[in-house]
This record gives C-alpha cells, structure tokens and sequence, in this order.
C-alpha cells in the first residue's frame, strides 16, 4: 500500500508539471491560430475589395464570396488565386473577361503575394500601380487595353522582380528607366505597344527574353542587346544598329537635340531622364556613369569616329556574306534543279486578288513545282543541297512516328506545287521509298524565336484525334519554316462542295455524309479546345478549303493552331477566326471565335454556298406594311441569307438543292442543324453558344445510314488534292 500511495504521488506531481509546461505552449498556439485567422481575414477583405473594382460580366469570379476562405492549404477554393501553406501567393485572372480599371492598392497588404496575371482581358486605363508590391516576382498585363504613359519610376523599389510582361496593349511614351533598376530581371517582353524614343540600357547579365517588336523606338540599339535576336527588335522603323539590318547614321543619333553634348546620346541612354539624373546612373557602373558626365576630348572623339567607321564595314561585310550564303541555300530548298534558265520567279505563286478567298491551285507540271519561289541557276543543284543540309535537320515530333526520311531526302524529292495561300505555298513531294508528304513552306512566321516555335511544335506533336491531320515533323530557320504532314489523296471540303470552277459539275454530297462530316469537325474542335485551353483561338482557321477528306470522307482539320506561331498583324489580316463579329467591334478575338467560323461552316454545307467571313450585321425583322430599309444580303452572306429567309421556307430557299430529295426525318433534321449553325453565328458574343453546347447538339442529329456514305460523282478523279 505504501508503495502504491507514493506512486499515485509521483503520478500527480507528473501531471502537474505537465501542465506547467503545456500552458505557455497553448498560448502560444492560440495565438498563432489568431494571427492566421486575422491574416485570413485580411486576404479575404483585400481580395473582395479587388473585385468591387473589377467588371465582371460572365461571373467568373463568383467564387469569391465573403464567408468562404480563398486557400485551403496550397489548394485554392477561389476562381484565379494561387495558394502556399494557406496563404494568397499570386493571382492568375487570364481570359475572363474581366474589364475596367485595375486598381492593385487593396493588395498591398498582402506580405506573400508573388506573381499577379490579368492576361488577355479587357482592362484599361493607365499602368496599375505595383510598385508597392514591392514582393512580386513576376507581372502579367499582356493582352489588355491599358494606354498611357508609364512613370519612370514605374517600378523602384522591385528588387525582387523577374518577369515583366506588358505586350499587346496601347502603351506609349519612353520604356519607364526603372526597369534598368531591377537586378533580378530576367524576362521583359513590350512588344506590340506604342513606346517611343530609345531603348535604356539594361544592364542585367541574366536577362533571357527581351522583346520591343512593333513599337515607335529610335536610335542605336544598346551594346548589352547587340546579341539579341533581331526579331525582338522588329517593326521599329527608326530603330537601327546590330542585330538589325538598318544602318546607324554615325555615332550621333539623328533624333538628337543640337544644344545636347554628344555624351547624352551615347548608347544605354535613357529615353526619357537627363542623363545625369540618379535613376539612370543607378543601374550602370560606376565608371561608365562617371564618364557620361565628362566632355570629351577631341581624341576620344576621333576615337569614337573610327571605331563607327569600322562597325560600319564590318557590318556590310557581314550582311553581304550572309545575303550569298542565303542566296546559295534559296537555290533549291527541296526538289531536283529543274531549270537553268536565270529569270525564274524568286517570289512564290501569287496568291487569289482576294485574300479573303481560297488561294488558286498552281497548273500540274509547272516548272515551279519544285521550288517556285526560290532562283535557280545553272549547274547549282548539288551545292544548293549541299549548303541547305548543313543548315539543320527535321525535327519529328511524333512519337509513334520514326525518322522514314531527312532533309536530304526531302532536297531529293520531285515535287509538284498544290496550292498558294496567303499564309504560304503548299507542296507533295514524293520521296525516293515513294512515300508522298506534303511540306507547308509558311511566309509569316519570321517572328517567331526558335524555343517559342520549338515548343509548340513539340506540343502539337502530342496531338493525336481521327478528325485531326498530324503534325509529322518540321524544319526551322530564321527565314523560313517548312511543316510537313503526310499527304491525303482525296481533295478537300471546299472542293467537295463547290466543285473546281465554272461548268464543271460538283460532287452530290448527300445528308448522312454532310452530317458526318459536320460531327467530325466539330469533335475535333471539341478536342483542340480541350487539349489547348491556353489558345483563345484553339484553331484560328476553320474553313472548307482546311478540311480535307480521306478515303472514307471523314474529315481532317488542318492549318490549326497556328496563332502562337504567326505574327499576330498577319493573323489578324489572313485568318478567318479574325474575321469574328467581336475582333471588329472590341479588337480582338474570344473563345467563341472558332464557333463563329464553325457555324459559317455549318451554312455552308447545308447550302452548299462558299461563304463571305465578313461579320455579318444581324437581320432587322420586318415590319408589317412597310417597304425594307436594307436591300437583300448577297448570296455568299450565308448568315444573312438565312438569318432573313422565314425558318418554314428553310428548305426551299436556303438548304442545297441536292439535299432537296431526301425524306422527311432528315429534312426536319438539317432545319435543325441550321438552327445550330445559326446560333453559332450569333454576332453577340455573349448570346452565341459554346463550344460545348454546339457539339453536344450536333450529336444528337440523326442521319440514315447509306450502303455509300460519301460523295455520289461521275468521274473518279480524286487524285493530286489542292490543299489551300
């Protein structure tokens, strides 16, 4: 009993200083617990805030609701936030829809805030405030409507700032001088803007990307950006100086004030301070900052004289190695040397008059098949392909593909241009094993760096749908890009609806078939959609002409997924997706662009009419006992067409005479499917359907099976396809 008493006491005393001890450590506890309630809360105000700032049309933002925690760990219950152990990290608003004025003050208290993307929206107004996100590591603004001027002092104080990403919105003025003050800078991407005067020098080491395409800049290109790639610097007409072709007058630039001494014009100036000012001495060193103060001596002068001079012959000498170097490559790109003769084209087959029309196909046998666009000249075939092969190789990017030939098979080829579009020419080239492909040489990707393209071709390459034409390999080089994919041997839609000129009868494409060819195309759109949601436009340009048919007639999109890859001027003025009823009122394109074209496309078959991509307006309806305003729309106005002919005369006036034949239950479901095509065609973008719905609805027409299920036509000539 004594023994067990004094181990009840030993027991007692134990739990007591226990106790002791866990006390301080629950206060503690608790008062973390309140700390991270209170910085909760305060997210949550700051975040809710924001939003009362932000037009929000389509509710995407409807998650964020007061009562509800915006992260859950490093899950996130908020549409855009990005979460870390509970904490708001970054905020990726991109593609919303979201518009108004972006007023960033309600963040600044947010301590652990990194990265903040509002791309590809429809904001405006002037340059958001961030320099008191003094945390961020990255800022992504591309693709809005912000305007203005941006304050020198945009950006003091990041220090801690890698990323800065501004292109495709209406800035203007000088490139703000504090981004020479960011020490981390790693990427800084101002194309498609409207900056003016020079480029500040830049002093960061481990800058990566540098991009001013399409902006106002003048001068000399600063020494640091000398290696740059030229297409970062393109489409500034006043810009000159390595990497780019245009010449520098002299030492001094011409935009130069006369009462300025020459040292404020030396290159690295900033466009927008004196250069005494501290902001611009702060990012150089100290003895470059120091010289520019100083007055030349008449040495130094001389001294910078002759150092233009010889940049000058070193720069010709350069430009006119690498024009015979081009020349002797442009000799023949693929094909055998057919012809010697010295005024051969140097330009590609022309193009249709109407660039908003299919492209012409080039007669067979021409003696431009080979190469059309390229000079030839006598006895230079082999060095021609000597000097291309050393230029690079394919590269596949299929996986279930292997290398079945190179590049000097391809320089080996006889091959036969199919066709010219505006965005390139078009070629079969038959391979020594026989086998056939066709090579796409493009004429509007210059822009496009070598990684950017790389990618997204690699991205392509994975790829993989039965209505979808695959991408085999392609070869790059800063002048041109070749995409090749295997040849299809049947012709295309538009050549299947509207045969190949006048008096030449076209193919009798009956119901089932049209409808089977309507469901491919859509499932395929539903799977670009699906497998590229960081494409507005998934595909860019769906038309008749695009779509190709192989020997069972399903349908194979091609040219899709082109936009990242062209200059973003010529897919505005080539591609049909462009040509949606938003890109003309707003400026630019939205995920239901690729529906808009696959309702003209639905017209299309059911009418059997080329159609017109301008934006149609949508039809008045009729008042009663009064004459109409407008004259009828024209006949390639498929959507005016439709949209002003009564639902009940559908059949008869609007659906294809040769559909007119069929029985009853399919007539009732093409009106169907040109009630689906017209919803798609919608001009407001906000009453037009969704991809989703538009699929959806199409798989659920019917359409009776046929012993054959294709194109009915009297001559079997399906061969030596015209891809435009």
């Amino acid at each position: 009993m004594a023994g067990a008493s004094c181990l009840l006491r030993v027991l007692a005393v134990s739990c007591c200083l226990c106790l002791v001890l866990l006390l301080p450590l629950r206060a503690a506890d608790a008062a973390r617990l309140l700390a991270a309630a209170d910085a909760s809360s305060n997210e949550v105000d700051a975040l809710l805030k924001l939003k009362s700032s932000i037009v929000d049309k389509d509710d995407a933002l409807r998650s964020w609701s007061p009562g509800t925690s915006p992260c859950n760990g490093d899950a996130s219950n908020w549409a855009g936030v990005m979460c870390n152990n509970g904490n708001v990290q970054g905020l990726q608003l991109e593609k919303m829809g979201l518009s108004g004025t972006l007023n960033l003050r309600p963040l600044k208290g947010l301590q652990g805030l990194r990265t903040l993307s509002f791309m590809d929206n429809e904001f405006a107004g002037a340059m958001p405030d961030v320099k008191e996100l003094g945390g961020l590591r990255g800022i992504f603004l591309s693709g809005n409507k912000f305007s203005g001027e941006i304050p020198a002092d945009a950006f003091a104080g990041m220090d801690w700032l890698k990323k800065v990403l501004l292109s495709r919105n209406s800035f203007s003025g000088p490139i703000p001088s504090s981004l020479a003050d960011l020490p981390r800078l790693l990427d800084l991407q101002l194309n498609d803007n409207k900056f003016q005067g020079k480029i500040p020098n830049l002093p960061q080491k481990d800058l990566k990307l540098f991009n001013v395409a399409n902006n106002e800049l003048e001068g000399e290109v600063p020494g640091n950006l000398k290696s740059m790639n030229p297409d970062m610097l393109a489409d500034n007409k006043k810009l000159c100086g390595a990497p780019l072709d245009a010449k520098c007058e002299g030492p001094l630039s011409t935009s130069s004030s006369v009462t300025t001494p020459p040292t404020s014009d030396k290159i690295g100036s900033s466009p927008s301070p004196p250069a005494t000012s501290a902001a611009v001495t702060k990012g150089m060193p100290a003895d470059e900052a120091s010289q520019g103060a100083q007055k030349p001596t008449e040495g130094s002068t001389s001294y910078g004289v002759l150092v233009a001079f010889l940049s000058m012959v070193a720069i010709i000498g350069f430009a006119f190695v690498a024009l015979q170097r081009r020349r002797e490559y442009n000799t023949k790109n693929f094909g055998p040397t057919v012809s010697a003769k010295p005024t051969m084209s140097s330009e590609p087959p022309s193009p249709a008059k109407d660039s908003r029309t299919d492209a012409h196909v080039a007669p067979r046998g021409s003696a431009a098949a080979a190469g059309c666009d390229e000079r030839s000249n006598a006895g230079g075939g082999s060095t021609a392909r000597s000097k291309a092969a050393e230029q690079g190789r394919l590269t596949f990017v299929r996986d279930d593909r292997g290398r079945f030939f190179e590049l000097q098979d391809l320089l080996k080829a006889t091959a036969e241009v199919l066709g010219s579009t505006n965005l390139g020419v078009c070629y079969r080239a038959t391979l020594p094993s026989g086998h056939s492909v066709v090579v796409k040489r493009f004429k509007e990707m210059n822009r496009v760096g070598k990684e950017d393209f790389e990618e997204h071709m690699r991205r392509l390459g994975r790829l993989s749908h039965p209505n979808l034409l695959p991408l085999v390999s392609y070869y790059y080089r800063k002048e041109e890009k070749l995409l090749i994919h295997d040849y299809v041997p049947n012709k295309s839609l538009a050549h299947l609806l509207h045969g190949e000129g006048p008096g030449i009868r076209k193919a009798v494409v009956n119901w089932a078939a049209r409808l089977k060819l309507v469901k491919g195309v859509a499932r395929a759109l539903e799977y670009l959609y699906d497998e590229l949601p960081m494409l507005t436009v998934p595909h860019g340009h769906l038309k008749s002409s695009n779509i190709l048919l192989d020997e069972r007639f399903e349908p194979l999109l091609t040219d899709y997924a082109l936009v990242p890859v062209m200059n973003q001027s010529h897919s505005a003025q080539l591609m049909v997706a462009f040509r949606s009823p938003e890109r003309k009122q707003f400026g630019r394109s939205s995920k239901k662009s690729d529906v808009w074209c696959l309702g003209l496309l639905i017209l299309e078959i059911l009418t059997g009419r080329p159609p017109s991509y301008e934006a149609s307006k949508p039809p008045t309806a009729p008042v009663p006992d009064q004459p109409q305003a407008a004259p009828p729309p024209a006949e390639n106005d498929l959507i005016g067409v439709v949209g002003s002919t009564p639902e009940e005369k559908w059949l008869e006036a609007v659906v294809d005479a040769d559909l007119r034949g069929e029985d009853d239950e399919s007539k009732v479901e093409m009106v169907k499917l040109l009630r689906i095509g017209m919803a798609c065609c919608d001009p407001i973008v906000e009453s037009r359907w969704e991809l989703k719905t538009a699929a959806e609805r199409i798989e659920e027409l019917k359409g009776k099976e046929r012993a054959n299920d294709g194109a009915g036509r009297d001559d079997d000539d399906v061969a030596n396809v015209a891809i435009n």
